[in-house]
């Protein structure tokens, strides 16, 4: 009877954890059309255009006390902090007991599904300040074809770094599942399974992809005020999150070796499969 019980709750734990990587995943798909594809494109389109005649030429003492430029940035203001709150305090060894305590295993589940919420929220509810004028625009022949495309090309290469970290650095535990996966194998949680200092280096690297995000915030081919108030905080945000030091680094250096050895051995055995292969075919057709 325990064991029949022990299997529906596994089942409802993997029912669950897999609703939340369908969410979680299309708001990172989502996320990405937000920050990086919405500021690239929609100049292209012509959909962010600087403000003409009047609006253009007000200085910028007058122009931070309308109230039409204001209210979006306030607004904006407030859902960055709600997602630095929710980031940060969750990520707290007091919060992260507390939620064990309650929610048990699914406690790196509860964090990433609360992120892809309030990232929801401030896709859904981000206010644009169209009222003021851009801090640079790329609206000059050529520039406003190159600038465009070249932004393209660095935010691809940055995204694609940013899923290869991601993958190394273990996605599944990332996400919650390689919890949830070893809770219904009787298994301790995953990282209490690391060594010391792959436990140290999580500790101190609470975001891995730190210069590709930069990148990614701040080469837009225009910068708006919104843009900038996003920009800055997560800047200023991720680089209080980023405290690697030496130790750290060369752990990391060690970590890498050994992957890349690993990869070169396998494509190594690949290839001698393949000439195998090749070897087998040609003497069956000498012997037809």
């Amino acid at each position: 009877m325990a064991g029949t019980a022990f299997t529906v709750l596994g089942l409802c734990l993997t029912l669950l954890c897999l609703l939340n990587f369908i969410f979680v995943f299309g708001t990172g798909v989502e996320f990405i059309r937000f920050i990086s594809l919405q500021a690239i494109f929609y100049n292209i389109s012509g959909a962010v255009q600087q403000p003409k005649g009047d609006d253009a030429n007000r200085e910028w003492n007058i122009i931070l006390r309308d109230p039409r430029v204001l209210r979006p940035l306030a607004v904006d203001l407030g859902l960055i902090i709600v997602f630095i709150l929710q980031h940060s305090l969750m990520a707290t060894s007091t919060i992260k007991r507390w939620i064990t305590g309650i929610f048990g295993v699914l406690q790196r589940s509860l964090y990433v599904f609360s992120t892809s919420v309030v990232l929801q929220v401030i896709m859904r509810y981000w206010q644009p300040v169209r009222d003021a004028p851009l801090i640079w625009s790329a609206s000059t022949v050529p520039w406003n074809t190159w600038i465009p495309l070249i932004c393209f090309v660095l935010h691809f290469f940055a995204w694609l770094i940013i899923f290869t970290i991601i993958l190394i650095f273990d996605y599944a535990e990332l996400m919650g599942v390689k919890q949830i996966y070893y809770y219904c194998l009787g298994l301790e949680d995953p990282l209490s399974m690391k060594s010391l200092r792959a436990q140290r280096l999580y500790s101190h690297l609470r975001h891995p992809v730190y210069l590709e995000f930069l990148l990614i915030l701040w080469a837009v081919p225009c910068l708006s005020l919104d843009r900038v108030l996003l920009a800055t905080l997560f800047t200023l945000y991720l680089t209080c999150g980023h405290s690697l030091d030496e130790q750290d680094y060369r752990y990391l250096r060690v970590q890498l070796d050994r992957k890349l050895e690993i990869f070169s051995r396998e494509e190594i055995t690949y290839g001698q499969l393949l000439a195998a292969n090749g070897s087998r075919s040609e003497n069956a057709d000498k012997e037809q």
